[in-house]
This record gives C-alpha cells, structure tokens and sequence, in this order.
C-alpha cells in the first residue's frame, strides 16, 4: 500500500471515531479498538493522536467549520464533518506537511464512500489556510475554552479564581504517571532503571513511589511491569490507599467501587498480608480488570460481582475496618485524559450523579466498624459531587465526622481545602484531578 493510501486509511479512521463519538455519543475507549485494528501498526500513535486532539479541540474546528461551509454536514454526511475537523487539527496543531494533510484527508472521503464530497473538502481546506481563519479570535466561549457552555458555567461557579487554569488543564496533554511497588523496589532505583532503559523520567518529592515519565511509552517498555513492579497510576489517585491505611495493624478493609483496579493493588502493595481485602464492582467484565491487575502485581483479594448501593445482596454482616467509596462521578477531573467527556456528559447528569453518591454513602456507612474511616473519592471538580454530598451526608448521620487533616502533609500545597474534604484541580503539580474527604465512625 502506497503511503499516501495508508495516510488516507488513517485519517478516514480518525474521523470514523471522532464521528462515533460526537454523533453518536460512543465514549473514545469503545470507539478506538475498532479503527486502531484497521490501520497499520506505525500509525495507531498518530490515529490516538488525531482523535484525542480533534476531540480536545471539537468546538474551536467547529467554529471554523460553520465559517466555512454554507450548510451543514449532517446526517450520513457527519462522519466528513468529523474528516473535516481532523483535517483542521492536523493544520494547526501538528507539524505535519500541509500539502499532505490536505492530500490525504481529501482522499479519505473516498474510503469513507463520499466521493463527491472530495471537491468540497479540498476547497474548503485550501481556503482555511489562504484566509488564515485560525489567526481570528474565537466568537464564543465554547470555541475559547473548548468546553460546553454547561460545564464553563459550573467550574467559573465553583472555582471563580482558578476556572481559567482548570479549563486550560483539561486541554493539555496528560502526563504518563507510574506507581512503583515500594516494598519491592525504592522509587528512585526504578528510575534508574527506566534511564538505563533509554527512557526518561523523575520521581515525585510530594508522593511516595510515585513516577512521572518524560513522554509516554508503552507498558511493554517499562522494566518489571509485568511482573508487577510498576503500575501506571495518576499521582493524585495515589493518595488514596495510604489516606485509608494510615494506622497500623489487622484491617478488613472494602474496595467498593474497585474496577479497573488501581487503587485495589495500591492497598495491597501498603498493607501487604495485614489486610483482608474484598473488591467490589456491579460489572463483571471490569471486575475481570481487577483480577488481571491483582494477578499481575501478585497479589490477591476476595472478588464480588454486586451493586454497592444494596448490600443485603451481598454483605456477610462483618463489618469493615475501613472503606474506599471511589464514587461514580462525572470525571471533570480527568478530561485531558478521556476529552469525550467533554461531549459526551450534560449538566443534567450532575444532579443524578450526586443521587448516586449520596446512595453508596448511605448503604455503605452501617457497614463500617465503630471507630473505622470512609475514604471518599471522586475524580470530578465539581462541589455538587464533591463537598455538598459529603456535608449533606455528614448534617444527617449523627455518628459520622471528617477527618479533617491531611494524611500527605507533602502535598498541602497543592491541594485546596473546601468546607469538606480537600481537592486536587486538574494541573495542579502536573495531576489529575481528584477530590477527597475521609469520615470517621463515632465509638
């Protein structure tokens, strides 16, 4: 195959995701696999690229898109919609050549069975770079911020000092963050190690065994990952296991959102065989993640496919030492890695979210011990999910108090204290970001 055959099948793949998620709301993970298996192997990291950067970018190319077509390309004609924004990201936000960006995505509206569009898209792109369209500055603050007008609303609300910073956040590149198993190996040799290996990274001063890469790379490069030495986990998820298991001793502890895992190897790793660990999750296929993950790292937990919010299901009556609640949320707090958030969440979801927070926190709390700790978590920046659920929660559960110091004074500075629970904002030190309150049972 001619490169420039290939190079058409690539972005004819691009658009193919960035269609299925912007018309027909597929989230980014379930859309890739598909269009990664049908392009060649050299070009899956430019196929993620294109889509996640097209994504990241949706209303800004929009914006020029509307500008240059005099009607809409809607219906069966969407998925050239979706060529055409690629087309645009590809122009203004990489170094590849013009001349064979406008070549090869002219050439995908053949694979993609529109021929006749092919005229229109080569015009269209041409005129894009002879007008200098992208010079203009943006008529909207969806195209400014690359963000719903919903979700802009509701971070300047709740964040009105740092909303700029968030939003620009969202819309960088994450960085690859790995977690080193500190019982088997000290941080700072695994990145010896990584250096030897040519690839490039430093440990974290805030976070104990945390790592963070210069660039990423495949987990088959990294040195022991699969013989569990390393994982690849944000730093500020790494908080959470050593916030829960901050005293010593036997402890029956309950993961109870568990998949796909992460913070579940991260207890075991901590607490080693003083530990009774039970991983919850209400999706088999994900429990399954879970159990490959502990399988990896070595370590192993009692697995139970069941719904948190309804534990007669499923509970024995023994109560736990300490819970993990890693609340399902809206993941605003993780948008530079998963941008589909960006379209595919709607601000009617906070409220029902918020329902489903307050639920798990009622059905999980008579399941701790007198004297044990809750671990809130979610990975929103939103106060809906966040402080206004733990202080409804707290206002009506007499036994139920925070624990309001930080377990981490390390990384004080770049955690922000809201009336309950503090928060890490996405960028803050290069992370994620994640919100955390801990609560303690009276007695």
């Amino acid at each position: 195959m001619s490169r420039d055959r290939q190079g058409a099948r690539l972005r004819a793949a691009a658009a193919q995701v960035v269609d299925a998620v912007v018309t027909s709301g597929r989230s980014l993970d379930a859309a890739l696999p598909d269009s990664e298996s049908r392009v060649a192997k050299e070009d899956r990291a430019l196929l993620r690229l294109l889509c996640y950067g097209t994504l990241r970018r949706h209303w800004r190319l929009q914006s020029w898109i509307d500008q240059l077509l005099n009607r809409p390309l809607r219906g069966r004609d969407s998925v050239v919609n979706a060529l055409l924004a690629v087309g645009l990201y590809q122009l203004t936000d990489t170094r590849i050549p013009d001349h064979a960006v406008v070549s090869q995505t002219v050439e995908a509206t053949r694979l993609l069975r529109r021929p006749k569009l092919a005229g229109l898209l080569n015009a269209v792109l041409r005129r894009f770079l002879r007008e200098d369209i992208a010079s203009a500055p943006p008529g909207t603050a969806e195209a400014t911020y690359d963000h719903p007008q919903w979700l802009i609303d509701a971070i300047e609300n709740d964040w009105p000092n740092e909303s700029d910073a968030i939003l620009a956040a969202n819309n960088a590149r994450a960085p690859m963050w790995l977690r080193v198993d500190a019982s088997r190996m000290q941080p700072s040799e695994y990145v010896r190690r990584l250096q030897e290996s040519g690839i490039e990274a430093a440990s974290f001063e805030l976070i104990d065994g945390a790592v963070k890469l210069a660039e990423p790379v495949s987990v088959e490069e990294l040195p022991g990952f699969s013989e569990g030495l390393v994982s690849v986990q944000d730093a500020a998820a790494q908080l959470a296991a050593p916030w829960l298991l901050n005293e010593p001793g036997r402890r029956r502890v309950l993961d109870a959102c568990a998949a796909p895992g992460g913070k579940s190897g991260h207890l075991l790793e901590l607490g080693g065989p003083d530990i009774d660990l039970t991983c919850l999750d209400s999706d088999a296929d994900r429990l399954r993640a879970v159990e490959d993950n502990l399988a990896r790292l070595g370590r192993s937990a009692t697995l139970v496919c069941a719904d948190a919010s309804t534990p007669q299901a499923w509970w024995d009556g023994e109560t736990f030492d300490a819970i993990l609640l890693d609340a399902p949320c809206s993941a605003t707090g993780v948008i530079r890695r998963h941008p589909d958030i960006k379209l595919l969440r709607r601000a009617s979801d906070i409220e029902s979210l918020a329902g489903i927070q307050r639920a798990l926190l009622e059905a999980l709390w008579p399941l701790l011990a007198p004297g044990g700790r809750l671990l809130y978590v979610t990975c929103s920046v939103l106060a809906a999910e966040n402080d206004e659920v733990v202080a409804r929660f707290v206002e009506a559960t007499p036994d139920a108090s925070e624990e309001d110091a930080l377990q981490n004074n390390n990384i004080r500075d770049v955690m922000q204290r809201k009336t309950f629970g503090f928060q890490v904002l996405p960028g803050a030190a290069d992370m994620d970001g994640f919100f955390y309150a801990c609560l303690v049972k009276a007695g």
